[in-house]
């Protein structure tokens, strides 16, 4: 098979898990034989580019013609089976759409976030989940909310291109792959074609090590933001050191906007190690020396991937009740479960996955077992081939129709 990806690369300064599923994936296809090239755009070129081609970005965001052109022409050349479209943002656009139109290619499209009813993707807003945008026409509450970077001007952009370009990803994508059945119903609710929608968790390498005795610390990795449980957790683990601890550290790699509030508050601890961004391999070797992950999330995740990865090395997983997590993590048998929000009840599930080791031992055997069961490389090859051969099935029927007629 013959697959074009078409991706808009985030910014290396921040870690993406969206852009290591992207090059998981091709890597994946490649080994299996299958032949996939790539057609991207960096968000990390437009630091190189003029003060005028800077202030033109946002303009390019619901529409780039030259990127329609550009792959029209590539299409037209290369001819793949199948266009898999990732990020679009900021310098792609839904242009990408109509060039696959222009050539008549199928295209597949993973959903990675809520862009699709929530300018931001985010869901979330002021600390708690938001939903006013999902069925609206026009995203206005996000443009008078500044919901993107806290800016208004900033969200524009992003609330028009949502609002011009809905029908033309309803029409234009044989099948959108959600990454968590949650995710699927909150955008079945909103209106998107239910049978467009199928359900494609992203999968996760086999680390190769797995954790071997009881673990030495508590690990949250990820972004440090505020809609990633950063401030919950500190707050929770402050409580947690006032009445004596759990006998562990709690290691805490990532980077972002809450990092300088991150770094003075773990200062001169005992307790808590700051280690700064971790590279891929130094992310395996925390996680598999861990007690257990934290993901402390305020935002409906749409999948959860660090919970993922700590299934692959065996490891059991404290999450947020609420989004994917539910979805990845069963209560008392693959981890545990906190009520979003709650610092007192985030105390609980730690003080309990680190009080009974035997019981911990055996929520990271089940968590394995679930890992190899629905997250492996195995299972995701298998399903993305299957969805692919389902798109181009269906766009050669709708063609087939429309010849016909």
């Amino acid at each position: 098979m013959h697959v074009l990806v078409v991706h808009n690369r985030y910014s290396s300064a921040q870690p993406s898990g969206e852009n290591r599923v992207v090059d998981e994936e091709v890597g994946l296809l490649r080994a299996a034989g299958h032949r996939v090239d790539v057609f991207e755009r960096r968000s990390d070129d437009i630091a190189a580019r003029s003060l005028l081609g800077k202030a033109a970005v946002p303009l390019l965001v619901p529409w780039n013609p030259a990127v329609r052109a550009e792959l029209a022409a590539r299409l037209r050349s290369e001819r793949p089976d199948v266009v898999h479209v990732h990020n679009v943002f900021p310098l792609l656009s839904p242009a990408v759409l109509a060039a696959c139109a222009d050539v008549g290619v199928p295209v597949v499209a993973t959903l990675h976030n809520y862009t699709q009813v929530c300018p931001p993707g985010t869901l979330h807003r002021d600390g708690r989940p938001c939903t006013e945008c999902v069925g609206s026409a026009a995203s206005l509450p996000a443009v008078r909310h500044g919901c993107y970077r806290n800016s208004r001007l900033a969200t524009v952009p992003l609330a028009v291109s949502l609002s011009v370009n809905r029908r033309r990803w309803w029409s234009g994508v044989e099948r959108f792959f959600c990454i968590s059945a949650t995710q699927r119903d909150v955008l079945v609710r909103s209106g998107m074609p239910a049978e467009r929608l199928a359900v494609k968790h992203n999968f996760v390498p086999d680390p190769g090590a797995r954790r071997a005795g009881a673990g030495e610390h508590l690990l949250f990795l990820g972004r440090l933001a505020e809609a990633k449980g950063v401030r919950l957790l500190m707050a929770a683990w402050d409580g947690i050191t006032a009445s004596g601890g759990v006998g562990v550290p709690l290691v805490i790699a990532g980077a972002g906007p809450l990092e300088p509030e991150v770094t003075a508050w773990a200062a001169g601890r005992d307790d808590v190690r700051y280690v700064g961004l971790y590279d891929p391999a130094q992310c395996r070797q925390a996680i598999a020396r861990s007690v257990a992950v934290v993901a402390p999330s305020m935002s409906l995740e749409t999948f959860g991937l660090v919970v993922a990865e700590a299934m692959a090395a065996g490891v059991p997983a404290v999450a947020a009740g609420h989004g994917a997590f539910v979805e990845l993590v069963e209560e008392g048998v693959t981890g545990l479960l906190h009520r979003p929000g709650e610092a007192a009840s985030l105390v609980s599930c730690l003080r309990r996955i680190t009080a009974e080791p035997d019981r911990n031992r055996e929520m990271g055997q089940a968590a394995r077992r679930r890992y190899e069961q629905g997250f492996s490389p195995a299972v995701g090859l298998e399903r993305l081939v299957e969805e692919y051969r389902t798109a181009i099935a269906g766009r050669s029927e709708s063609m087939g129709g429309i010849n016909g007629g």
